[in-house]
């Protein structure tokens, strides 16, 4: 008895399986759409550019920045002593985070963490140019933030100016200013 319920069911699923090959489902496959016509299109012309001039007035651009011979502001070194002197006290904790930073007349963001790095703390800039831009550590010396790179030389040295900033110089002599 078990052997014809498995027959009957075998031809049963065969029989479906036929019977499903057979459906009108199946039939040949639809036609594609007719294309579409081509837009009008204007016509296209080529030549060669001609080879590329000197500026009328060559002298008329600036010299570039940093270069021998180009005059760059800094900072007095007494009145920075003097102001960094007079600076009110700041700790760690209150340089946490995120500063803008204004560095000759360009803006970059600058990050301070407490994570350690060498006898110094774990920060960074972000879109910055110069000796900022190699920045990897700071650290308070008395009143003053100094920001220190790869190296561990120092590379800028502020002071509360306020709050919620902070001014001073690079070693280099440009102004910083660091501000939230």
């Amino acid at each position: 008895m078990p052997h014809t319920k498995t027959g009957i069911l075998a031809i049963s699923l065969l029989a479906l399986g036929l019977a499903g090959c057979q459906s009108s489902r199946f039939g040949p496959a639809q036609t594609s759409p007719a294309p579409l016509r081509p837009a009008p299109s204007g016509t296209v012309s080529g030549s060669q550019l001609p080879p590329p001039t000197a500026p009328a007035d060559a002298g008329a651009f600036p010299a570039a920045p940093n270069q021998p011979g180009t005059d760059v502001a800094a900072l007095d070194p007494g009145a920075q002593a003097a102001a960094a002197a007079a600076a009110p006290e700041i700790d760690k904790n209150s340089l946490l985070g995120s500063w803008a930073v204004n560095s000759s007349g360009s803006s970059c963001q600058m990050f301070l963490t407490l994570t350690k790095y060498g006898n110094a703390s774990r920060g960074g800039t972000r879109g910055c140019s110069g000796v900022l831009a190699d920045m990897r550590g700071w650290d308070l010396a008395g009143k003053q933030l100094e920001i220190y790179n790869d190296a561990g030389d120092t590379i800028a040295r502020l002071y509360s100016s306020g709050n919620e900033r902070l001014d001073g110089q690079t070693t280099t002599g440009m102004p910083v200013s660091l501000s939230r």
